[in-house]
């Protein structure tokens, strides 16, 4: 039996972040981080890597969790001579459809009334619009530019089809290395003391309302003051562990890697976003052979929008990610995780609609390197920050597709919960007894979007 003052379940980013925020920003002492795996090798390092401020409401919970992420890795960034790569190239929502357009016009009305910056509007003229540098994240616009005229358009992003009609480039956005701001949190973490075990958690042990120890498979039981839920794509498994139930679930979500050798995707681009639905191109002779299988039939028929893509690498490299989730697979985390071997052909078709230098890799795309990971979220798509029903627990997780951008604001959250620090007033927003209020399981029915690809 050993004794410690923290145990912190999970060394993904959410993990690591609440252990620095803990360690580094408020001097906690005896930390201890456990995950029988790697550091970031779970999910964290399966992410687009990309950040936004730009998120809908109800309220300025989502907003103002970003923007004071935003702030730390900014403030990280300037601390380690960016040793993440943090830019703030932004991401470009683009659309053909006129009814889109109108839809990408209401819905940038809302973001800036939440604290996410200023709404520009260029509909003849780009006057104070300034394109987003390729690196570097310091002294650039915040809010959107929504470009209304196609010729600005094509003057700014000439490889983006000559169909678009409106382009909202959001600008407070951008992506960096998640490898490397883990890491860099990390070494930090280890420097103020915390320590990390490379073990599984078997049972978390509870007496008279309060956690006592953890149980891991080496064979140690460790006492505890403190234990703290980040286990990812396991969070429900974990808190079952000390009873308590966590409203989340996971959806499976993949990404492909490959060498775009021809330029299709610009790599000074930002991430591209194409905001509409489709019906994918197909030849007369694909669309026979694809007719006559009934599992592939789907890819006939209208698909949904947000197919996404971005340069990947230094500004001279020729990697690029595509993104596309057109059926969404809510599922019990398994790893690995199960692959679509299609998921690279069809996600470059949805993506050739906004990029059309893609169709020359139609038959002959440059073998791509497929990966994914698990979208573990709530209802609503916020997250689980703060203290459990067991006295001495805590929950970090159900981030979502976007641990990395919230995670230094997540775990500075968690850091101020377990220290009694003053917390923000976007808190409220994130912890699991909001789901005890009739008014919010009202105000759930009526939710809407999101805002998550």
């Amino acid at each position: 039996m050993t004794e410690t003052n923290v145990v912190i379940c999970g060394a993904g980013i959410a993990g690591i972040s609440a252990a620095y925020f803990l360690a580094v920003r408020q001097g906690v002492r005896d930390i201890l981080l456990v995950d029988e795996r790697d550091p970031l090798s779970l999910t964290s390092d399966k992410s687009t890597e990309c950040y936004r401020n730009w998120w809908p409401g109800p309220g300025d919970a989502m907003v103002a969790l970003m923007n004071r992420s935003i702030d730390l890795l900014e403030a990280l960034a300037v601390e380690s001579n960016n040793t993440f790569h943090l830019n703030r190239r932004g991401y470009l929502y683009v659309t053909a459809d006129p009814t889109q357009k109108i839809k990408l016009l209401r819905s940038a009305q809302e973001p800036p009334s939440l604290g996410a910056g200023e709404l520009r509007i260029h509909e003849k003229h780009d006057h104070g619009y300034l394109p987003s540098p390729p690196e570097g994240y310091q002294n650039l616009p915040d809010g959107a530019d929504l470009l209304l005229e196609p010729a600005l358009i094509r003057r700014h992003f000439p490889y983006l089809s000559a169909s678009v009609i409106a382009a909202l480039h959001v600008r407070r956005a951008g992506w960096f290395s998640a490898q490397q701001l883990g890491a860099y949190l990390l070494e930090k973490a280890r420097l103020a003391g915390v320590k990390r075990i490379q073990a599984r958690l078997l049972e978390v042990r509870v007496q008279h309302g309060r956690v006592q120890s953890v149980l891991l498979d080496n064979g140690q039981e460790i006492n505890l003051r403190t234990f703290v839920n980040a286990a990812g794509p396991f969070l429900k498994t974990v808190g079952q562990m000390i009873g308590v139930e966590l409203p989340v679930y996971s959806e499976l979500h993949l990404k492909a890697a490959f060498k775009d050798t021809l330029r299709a995707i610009p790599r000074q681009a930002p991430l591209l976003i194409w905001t509409d639905p489709q019906v994918l191109e197909w030849t007369q002779e694909e669309r026979e052979l694809l007719a006559d299988v009934p599992e592939y039939q789907y890819l006939l028929e209208p698909m949904p929008a947000g197919a996404h893509a971005r340069p990947e690498g230094a500004i001279d490299a020729d990697m690029a990610l595509m993104l596309w989730e057109y059926h969404t697979e809510i599922m019990e985390p398994t790893f690995p995780p199960p692959m679509d071997e299609q998921y690279p052909e069809i996600a470059l078709r949805g993506l050739a609609r906004m990029l059309p230098g893609l169709r020359q890799y139609f038959g002959r795309m440059p073998r791509p390197r497929l990966d994914g990971g698990y979208y573990t979220r709530t209802a609503e798509n916020r997250p689980l920050i703060g203290p459990l029903p067991v006295e001495g627990a805590y929950v970090i997780g159900a981030l979502s597709g976007f641990g990395l951008m919230a995670a230094c604001a997540a775990g500075d959250l968690l850091a101020a919960h377990i220290t009694g620090k003053p917390l923000p007033h976007y808190a409220p927003a994130f912890l699991l007894e909001r789901y005890q209020s009739a008014e919010y399981q009202q105000l759930l029915n009526t939710w809407g979007d999101t805002g998550q690809l």
